[in-house]
């Protein structure tokens, strides 16, 4: 499959010389470009060292490292978006579970994708570090499988990446 400018032309924010940081929480700025392979079975991987968001008691920065993998569908998110949409939680007071469950919602409506899953790595605050991980399926056997033996490796796995 080639990638023509009449395919690409819903990506507004690639190339964009003007780009707009947002204040706030805005999943507007995802945008997706076709799967130029959907029957394949391949995972795609983000990784996001610099993620943050606001306590929303304490209005006090917290920081994590974000791990965002999937099985693409028909759609797949554009890296620069993606970029933007995580910067739009500077400003955004919710708790490390309620961003990870958010941001995979947000993607999982945007790609419809076969499987995706994140994991959030949170810098220890007050000694103490929360991991927070999510997955979902698209609802086929398979990836339902799938979806519930990665579960059940997160609730086994002795310690956080951040500490092996």
């Amino acid at each position: 499959m080639t990638r023509t400018e009449k395919k690409l032309k819903a990506i507004k924010s690639l190339g964009n010389m003007t780009t707009e940081y947002p204040t706030d929480y805005d999943p507007s700025v995802l945008e997706c470009f076709e799967n130029a392979h959907p029957k394949n079975d391949y995972v795609v991987t983000f990784y996001a060292y610099e993620f943050s968001s606001l306590c929303p008691k304490t209005k006090q920065p917290d920081f994590a490292k974000l791990y965002i993998k999937y099985i693409p569908n028909i759609k797949m998110v554009e890296s620069k978006s993606l970029k933007l949409y995580l910067f739009s939680f500077r400003n955004h007071g919710d708790f490390h579970e309620d961003c990870i469950n958010m941001i995979m919602k947000d993607l999982v409506k945007l790609m419809d994708p076969k499987y995706f899953e994140i994991t959030g790595i949170f810098t220890p605050r007050g000694g103490i570090s929360i991991t927070p991980f999510a997955n979902y399926s698209n609802g086929e056997k398979k990836y339902n499988q799938f979806r519930d033996s990665r579960l059940l490796e997160e609730l086994r796995e002795k310690f956080p990446p951040s500490i092996n």
